[in-house]
């Protein structure tokens, strides 16, 4: 049953870019098909096909209504308007070592480095509501917890719920197999992100190659709700080339991450991404971002899936850490390891940097 809730503004999307992109042709996961056993083993194989060959694919029919999603983004919207000063007291202690729930301010990284330019690249990160994390916060999220906190159990039971239980069927597993290690009373480091990135002037566009350094995410599932703002490319896991992700009306963007990758041993693909200069048309506006990362509970050791008959058939049995001997990490040990590889302050994208080894036995690399 939805929360009374508090009176916001309303949010009002930017155009979409006339502009004639290299889009990415990804798939679309309908979960109105979820509800029969056909549905499911349907989906499984849609699923397991997107994250094997492009890595992005689009939910829909999620259960979640669009007025909620626009409630959030409005919550977004209004907490970047806050004064930086105020923002800046919910900035996490230890931001340098991996913390990251709470505020996280722009200008940490340098992205031209022949001028100096700095990122204008804001989060606000807001952990799972357990008994596991404190939740000190500025007012105007304070007084609107009881809807965020039903927002984001929402996506675990609407969303992250049926897309593992649909990877379970893919891999040949117990439908529950990835439920039991993602549940949202056990601890983990799930998040709930409102995130901003503001406009550089025409000028600095120009110089820029990207807004963002490619990436892949350290979690299971990644979810982005649609923002009409184009700059988010992918790289195919088919042919390494860079695509751009359309914004898609009443969808999901999900992308799988590292600790599937891990799991699965490479069977599924962490996706490579990147958020690039947006086209002409749509330079002049800040470009806010709704996300949520799921993760395994802390305790999860990340060592490939014995039990899968596809693995085995594959020959998917040993991940990086396995083939080289090294200490298999637990999601606890592989999250703050890479947390704090990224959140380094000052860092501008050199060779040291992004070839850094986050643990024994796996080192990051670039991707151009």
């Amino acid at each position: 049953m939805p929360v009374p809730v508090p009176q916001l503004g309303s949010f009002d999307y930017v155009p979409e870019t006339k502009e004639n992109l290299d889009w990415a042709d990804l798939v679309t996961v309908d979960l109105s098909l979820y509800s029969t056993p056909e549905g499911k083993k349907q989906l499984a194989q849609t699923l397991i096909n997107a994250i094997r060959n492009e890595g992005f694919l689009y939910v829909k029919n999620f259960n979640i209504s669009q007025g909620r999603v626009n409630r959030q983004f409005a919550l977004g919207k209004q907490f970047y308007e806050l004064p930086l000063e105020e923002k800046e007291k919910y900035t996490p202690e230890g931001l340098d070592q991996g913390k990251f729930n709470g505020y996280i301010p722009a200008g940490r990284r340098i992205i031209n480095l022949e001028t100096g330019l700095r990122d204008k690249t804001e989060m606000y990160n807001i952990p799972k509501f357990t008994s596991d994390f404190p939740h000190t916060h500025p007012e105007l999220i304070r007084k609107n917890l009881p809807e965020i906190e039903e927002f984001a159990r929402a996506l675990h039971t609407e969303v992250l719920d049926p897309l593992f239980v649909l990877l379970a069927i893919a891999l040949e597993l117990p439908e529950d197999y990835f439920t039991k290690i993602h549940q949202y009373s056990e601890k983990s480091e799930d998040h709930l992100r409102y995130m901003k990135y503001s406009k550089y002037s025409l000028e600095e566009n120009k110089s820029l190659d990207n807004w963002g350094y490619g990436h892949t995410d350290l979690g299971s599932f990644t979810l982005l709700f649609r923002q009409p703002v184009a700059a988010l490319q992918i790289r195919s896991h088919l042919d390494n080339e860079w695509k751009w992700v359309k914004p898609q009306d009443a969808t999901l963007t999900v992308n799988a991450c590292d600790a599937l990758q891990f799991l699965t041993a490479g069977y599924v693909k962490s996706t490579i991404h990147r958020v690039t200069v947006p086209p002409l048309d749509q330079q002049h506006v800040d470009r806010l971002g709704l996300l949520y990362f799921s993760r395994p509970h802390n305790d999860v050791p990340l060592g490939t899936i014995k039990e899968s008959p596809v693995l085995e058939r594959e020959g998917f049995t040993k991940n990086e850490f396995e083939i080289s001997e090294n200490p298999v990490p637990t999601m606890e040990e592989w999250t703050f390891a890479k947390q704090k590889w990224q959140r380094t302050k000052g860092y501008h994208g050199d060779a040291k940097y992004r070839n850094a080894v986050i643990l024994p036995g796996f080192a990051e690399k670039p991707y151009v």
